[in-house]
């Protein structure tokens, strides 16, 4: 649950001890509003008890595809991991030159893949996960024999950022969610568009929910390179859109992608939107300018076109 202050200076609190309320999902709504209907003040977690364990399997693909088709199947095998990340192979290259986690360099992708809970589930798990592996061409696997060994694999995918950092003046990290199905398809549109603009990305996913975060390599002392980057990445938003996903996973609309919300919904979509932020907020005092390419006062949504003195649907009573 949680705590917010509305613009009235009234506070309220959300959700509770139980799954699901009654009426409208509020706390969904407010979870999701980036700050454009209230100020969270207090959030309240359950905290889950941890697994009896915990192992990880670190495979390599020959191919961006195969390793994106192995997601796709793990996840219909009904197969929960906890945790599933992908690297393709500047990424790869980069985090092993950073931290030497024992990545292997003649691959495409890297999917790290973590299975927990009780002892003879998870050694289930890993056989399951390591046959649907081979079955889609993988080239290595190697499945953690330790806690030490477990951890390594991850080191390098949690510095992949600052790594890619290291073989490149500039980035900008982008953030879209596609179907997991649909991973192959991406993949292959983003190598094409990183060929139009002339420069390079390094791919590191959350695969196992379908949340891209493409790393767009760039100078920002070379005249123009920060606009073509931009270019770039909205293109490959509008390629998560085109197939099914939507422009954000994690990051949220802001600024960056505002003028790309018309790519997602139409101008009734965004109207009902609006109107869900005027009934909190008809100043639009709670974070301005966000989200929303093109701001409406409150009352034009509200307005009703008159032709010629003559209202419509008359026979409705107006009040």
């Amino acid at each position: 649950g949680l705590e917010m202050v509305l613009i009235t200076g009234e506070v309220v609190r959300l959700g509770g001890k139980h799954l699901d309320t009654e009426g409208y999902d509020l706390l969904g709504l407010m979870t999701g509003s980036e700050g454009l209907l209230g100020v969270v003040t207090e959030v309240t977690v359950r905290i889950l008890q941890k697994p009896a364990t915990a192992r990880a399997l670190m495979v390599g693909f020959p191919t961006s595809e195969q390793a994106g088709k192995c997601v796709a199947d793990i996840i219909a095998g009904g197969i929960i991991p906890g945790g599933m990340e992908m690297m393709d192979r500047p990424a790869i290259h980069a985090a092993e030159d950073f931290v030497h986690a024992g990545y292997p360099l003649d691959v495409e992708a890297l999917l790290i893949i973590e299975l927990d809970g009780p002892v003879v589930e998870v050694d289930h798990l890993i056989g399951l996960v390591e046959a649907i592996a081979y079955k889609n061409g993988a080239s290595t696997c190697v499945i953690s024999q330790s806690e030490e060994e477990r951890m390594a694999f991850w080191a390098g995918r949690k510095a992949a950022f600052p790594a890619v950092g290291r073989i490149s003046p500039d980035y900008l990290c982008m953030d879209g969610t596609i179907p997991r199905k649909e991973l192959p398809k991406v993949l292959a549109g983003m190598r094409e568009l990183s060929e139009k603009y002339g420069l390079r990305v390094a791919n590191v996913f959350h695969a196992g929910d379908g949340n891209l975060h493409p790393l767009i390599l760039y100078d920002a002392n070379i005249p123009e390179e920060l606009h073509k980057a931009e270019d770039f990445g909205a293109d490959i938003l509008r390629l998560c859109v085109k197939v099914g996903g939507v422009l954000t996973g994690e990051h949220g609309v802001g600024v960056e992608k505002r003028e790309l919300m018309p790519e997602m919904f139409n101008e009734i979509d965004l109207n009902q939107q609006i109107r869900v932020k005027c009934a909190f907020d008809d100043k639009h005092l709670l974070n301005p300018g966000k989200v929303f390419p093109q701001l409406h006062r409150c009352a034009e949504l509200g307005r009703m076109h008159v032709h010629r003195g003559q209202v419509p649907f008359p026979e409705i009573p107006r009040f």
